[in-house]
């Protein structure tokens, strides 16, 4: 009696399966990279990078950045940021992670559509900054979004029952309008990591802290006018980036671009989680569902406390 045909693709279909997961358990007991080529020449490559969308943790940039560092195939790093900003402390740990790769090999910024505030504070950490002449970006300046819903509440007839102990542990609550001795308070903060972003990105410029704060009213330029401020030192784009990181590490001829992933773990499950070679991309069905079990794991249930930004205020179409 001849065979069912479903059966056999079936059968097919579990064998093929069996055999990519084997093959998958397998590289992952490689040693070596978090990603890239599977193929390595003998000469020096040019690692690619990729930093996207809105800051909000370093761990993985920074884990990569370490990799690549102690790599000896890799000559030089390109990192490419497509990031409007975010979270001050993770951005702080990115610049310094490129300022730790730049002493012991050539490290470019690649600036895309947008890389202003948190974006452009790590870019100011590589030795070159190559933008395009429409790149948004600077922006350096701090922003704190507040919300007061007072009068909301009061119109809907709720009201806020909040026990604290300790005089300022609700400020900045969205149920009440600032008192002007915790306004106070918040500029002071905001202030203060504004004068920390200048001094960073005044040094990895090597320009004066005065010099810097003239540009750092928080506004953004286009890539042509950052150049003509010193905050971008050549004009072009990805490819330009990739030549200049290469002819600083002397490597000769047509480099070697070696894409690196962010994402640790199998190579197999970064596939899933990117749209691209080598990046995380959250416009990805399995990215942002990611995305939302890590936001579901870190919600602790209380209030959220406001956060000082280096960020654009209104995020540019594109970035997610």
């Amino acid at each position: 009696m001849p065979r069912h045909p479903a059966g056999r693709a079936f059968r097919f279909f579990l064998a093929f399966a069996g055999l990519f997961a084997l093959v998958a358990f397998a590289v992952t007991l490689l040693p070596g990279r978090p990603s890239g080529s599977l193929l390595r020449t003998g000469e020096p490559t040019v690692a690619l990078v990729s930093l996207r969308g809105e800051i909000s943790r370093s761990d993985a940039f920074v884990e990569t950045l370490s990799d690549l560092q102690e790599d000896s195939g890799v000559g030089a790093v390109v990192v490419r940021i497509e990031s409007p900003g975010g979270a001050v402390a993770p951005s702080q740990e990115m610049y310094e992670a490129v300022l730790r790769l730049r002493k012991e090999k050539p490290v470019v910024a690649s600036l895309g559509s947008v890389a202003a505030s948190g974006g452009y504070y790590v870019a100011s950490a590589a030795d070159v900054i190559v933008a395009n002449p429409g790149t948004l970006t600077g922006s350096i300046g701090v922003i704190m979004q507040l919300t007061n819903l007072e009068g909301l509440m009061d119109k809907v007839g709720v009201r806020a029952e909040i026990v604290t102990a300790g005089a300022q542990k609700d400020m900045g609550s969205p149920y009440r309008a600032l008192s002007e001795s915790e306004r106070a308070i918040f500029q002071t903060m905001a202030d203060e990591v504004h004068t920390q972003f200048i001094d960073a990105v005044a040094a990895g410029r090597s320009m004066t802290p005065e010099a810097m704060r003239r540009v750092s009213t928080g506004r953004t330029f286009t890539g042509a006018q950052a150049q003509e401020l010193g905050l971008v030192d050549q004009l072009g784009g990805l490819h330009k980036a990739v030549a200049v990181a290469a002819e600083r590490a002397g490597i000769e001829g047509e480099p070697v671009v070696d894409k690196v992933s962010n994402q640790r773990g199998p190579w197999w499950l970064r596939a899933l989680l990117s749209d691209e070679p080598g990046t995380r991309a959250s416009s990805s069905a399995l990215g942002q569902f990611a995305d939302a079990l890590s936001a579901l794991a870190g919600t602790s249930g209380g209030e959220r406390a406001p956060q000082l930004l280096w960020r654009l205020p209104v995020v540019t179409e594109g970035l997610r």
